[in-house]
C-alpha cells in the first residue's frame, strides 16, 4: 500500500464539478493500492500518516505529526500509484489490486481514519477527479506499508 503524503495549507477534491473533498491545513495523500495488499497494511498506512512528523514545531523543525496539529487528512485514491513503470513506454497495471479490493481497502482505510481522527475528507473510488492543492514547503514524501 503506498500514500504519497503532500503537506499542504489547502487541498480539495472535485468530482463533475462538486467539491467531495476540502481541508485547509493538512495532509494531501494520494492513495495506490497493490496486489497483497492486506487489513494490517491499512492499518501500518494510517498510523503512519496520522504520526508522521512532518509539520514545523516552534524552531522550524519537522517534529509536529497531523495528529499533534489536529490538521486534516484529506485521502485520495489514485491507482496509478501502483503502476509497474520498470519497462517501456506506457505503464503496466498488473501490481495493482483488482478494482474491488482496491476499493474494499480504500473504503476501510477511511472509515478506521474517521475513527481515528477528526477532520477526514476523501475522493471518490474509481471517479474522473480534479484534485488541487497548494504544497506547502513544497513537503512530499512516498510511504509504503
Amino acid at each position: 500500500m503506498i500514500g504519497l503524503l503532500q503537506r499542504v495549507s489547502h487541498g480539495r477534491v472535485e468530482v463533475n464539478d462538486h467539491i467531495v473533498g476540502e481541508i485547509a491545513t493538512g495532509l494531501l495523500v494520494l492513495v495506490g493500492i497493490e496486489k497483497g495488499d492486506t487489513e494490517a497494511k491499512v492499518d501500518r498506512l494510517l498510523e503512519r500518516l496520522l504520526g508522521y512528523r512532518v509539520f514545523p514545531d516552534e524552531a522550524g523543525k519537522m517534529n509536529l505529526s497531523l495528529h499533534d496539529i489536529e490538521g486534516g487528512l484529506l485521502l485520495v485514491p489514485q491507482f496509478t500509484l501502483a503502476a509497474d513503470t520498470q519497462k517501456g513506454m506506457r505503464a503496466g497495471f498488473s501490481t495493482a489490486a483488482v478494482p474491488e479490493e482496491g476499493q474494499r481497502l480504500f473504503n476501510l482505510l477511511v472509515g478506521r481514519a474517521h475513527a481515528k481522527h477528526a477532520q477526514v475528507a476523501e475522493g471518490v473510488f474509481g471517479a474522473d477527479m480534479q484534485v488541487s492543492l497548494t504544497n506547502d514547503g513544497p513537503v512530499t514524501f512516498w510511504l509504503q506499508a
